[in-house]
């Protein structure tokens, strides 16, 4: 079987499989800075921070003749001073190579393993008061699965949707999804419109945001 070769110049702004070198300003609840550097057509290294360096992430991708590898180390910080840090190695296969795109969605499976640290808060109660935290530590493996997905309505507009679960190490448990639109303004230029929530042992996150992205020649 022979699979079709899709260039980089020829793929989505937000397909998860392209080598790119780009720069994103983006706000949800935060101001976010994010970027990529394409090293080669197969290689690129991938930053993510917002304004405070509470929250980051750093890694790299290598594409592969079917899908691409992810491994990236991240840090997130929530509500009571709880905290995460998250190891993980993970790839995208798109199912266009094998020639699936129901009802024109391009739909890239994703799966891999992840180990997460950190603090998570847990409330103390008593017959005199209430509210006052204190953090437990944790530490957890895990494998997880997922779906990211894309279908564009015209030329500048198109529409996204992820989710996915994660299962671990002493009972360690995930979810994250979400969905929003993409703006193409040009061949360089995009906005993407989202919201996304997710939950783990550490604590909760939900947002709503945009971004803009400028894509490098």
């Amino acid at each position: 079987m022979t699979l079709p070769s899709v260039s980089a110049e020829e793929k989505h702004q937000d397909d998860p499989t392209k080598i790119v070198t780009k720069l994103g300003l983006g706000y949800n609840d935060d101001l976010t800075i994010s970027g990529s550097i394409g090293l080669d057509p197969v290689r690129m290294v991938n930053v993510r921070t917002n304004a405070d360096g509470d929250d980051w992430r750093i890694g790299g991708s290598w594409l592969l003749p079917i899908g691409i590898v992810n491994v990236n180390f991240s840090r997130t910080e929530y509500d009571n001073d709880a905290y995460k840090n998250n190891y993980s190695i993970g790839t995208f296969i798109p199912l266009s190579y094998f020639g699936i795109e129901p009802m024109g969605w391009q739909i890239f499976p994703m799966a891999g393993y992840a180990y997460n640290d950190g603090e998570f808060a847990v409330e103390q109660q008593s017959e005199m008061q209430s509210g006052d935290y204190v953090l437990m530590s944790n530490s957890s493996h895990s494998g997880y699965l997922g779906a990211f997905a894309l279908k564009p309505l015209t030329d500048t507009w198109s529409v996204l949707a992820f989710g996915g679960g994660a299962l671990g190490s002493d009972d360690y448990s995930s979810y994250w999804g979400g969905g929003g639109l993409s703006y193409k303004i040009n061949e360089n230029q995009s906005f993407n419109f989202y919201g996304v929530v997710s939950e783990d042992d550490f604590g909760s996150n939900e947002k709503v945001g945009v971004s803009y992205t400028y894509e490098f020649e």
